[in-house]
């Protein structure tokens, strides 16, 4: 089977977008006619990803993140100055044949969405969560809890995504019995279904307001919703935020992505999740 040949199947699972479509979605580097000796799925094709990936022998990398740090993600390095990181690492992927192709877009508009599908799944909260639409940018995925502390959900976030450590908003002894997975804290505009825009990050504070007492987002801000759960915490309110990454946030969703992956190819071609590892290391108060 070749590497097109298996791109091919992923885009037939996820739905169907124009033959216009002109994002992220594409081959980053290699040759897709070669024929495909394997494939790893990973949040972002870091250097040990790669190391990883030609150990096993395997020429396709499926990602979900850019390969070679721009926002725009062409497939290369084109600003107007060297970039030797980018040069050896290009250089790896070439010299063992390797093929990376991303599936973002994709797989966020799959329904139901493929990468917190797969977040929820292996956190354990499939059972207890359902899906709030209304909320303008991001489809805010809650989840019922049995009373448990925030420093309980962290140490259950360290453990199963793999992370060096979180940092939190609020009171760590807080009880929490709702949780919502909500996404970036930008200060985009967002719309509502019922035609109200305003700033997103702001619009979590009304899900916070309601019944929510703990929200795990993607990208962060400090000055909208956080700063509204510090203040939250020094009233004595039961309010708290988990702050891992954007990468952290989203990394079980290429582990599920390994799942349905090897469904679709039959089994005729090993598929192995290699985590992206967390890029954060914490020095703290007091420590070493």
């Amino acid at each position: 089977m070749k590497i097109k040949d298996v791109i091919s199947k992923i885009l037939d699972y996820h739905p169907h977008f124009p033959d216009s479509y002109d994002g992220c979605d594409a081959y980053k580097c290699g040759n897709p006619e070669a024929e495909c000796t394997g494939v790893v799925t990973a949040m972002v094709p870091t250097i040990n990803v790669i190391r990883k990936a030609i150990a096993l022998n395997v020429n396709l990398i499926v990602v979900h993140e850019p390969a070679f740090y721009t926002s725009e993600d062409r497939g290369g390095w084109f600003e107007d100055y060297p970039n030797a990181v980018y040069e050896e690492k290009r250089k790896l992927l070439d010299d063992h044949g390797i093929v990376i192709w991303r599936d973002h877009d994709h797989m966020h508009a799959h329904q139901p969405d493929a990468i917190f599908t797969g977040v929820l799944k292996y956190m354990g909260w499939e059972e207890n969560s359902h899906v709030d639409l209304d909320t303008g940018l991001f489809a805010h995925f809650i989840i019922d809890t049995d009373p448990m502390k925030v420093k309980e959900v962290a140490k259950e976030l360290i453990e199963k995504i793999g992370l060096n450590g979180v940092r939190i908003v609020g009171d760590p002894e807080a009880v929490v019995r709702k949780i919502a997975l909500v996404g970036h804290l930008f200060p985009n505009e967002y719309h509502k279904k019922d035609g109200r825009t305003g700033e997103y990050s702001v619009s979590i504070i009304e899900t916070l307001e309601k019944d929510v007492d703990l929200i795990i987002p993607g990208e962060v801000i400090d000055w909208t919703v956080l700063s509204y759960i510090r203040d939250a915490k020094q009233l004595g309110k039961n309010k708290a935020a988990i702050c891992i990454g954007h990468f952290n946030w989203e990394e079980l969703g290429m582990k599920y992505m390994r799942d349905w992956l090897s469904g679709l190819l039959e089994n005729q071609l090993e598929v192995t999740y290699v985590p992206s590892e967390d890029m954060y290391d914490f020095i703290v108060k007091g420590g070493e």
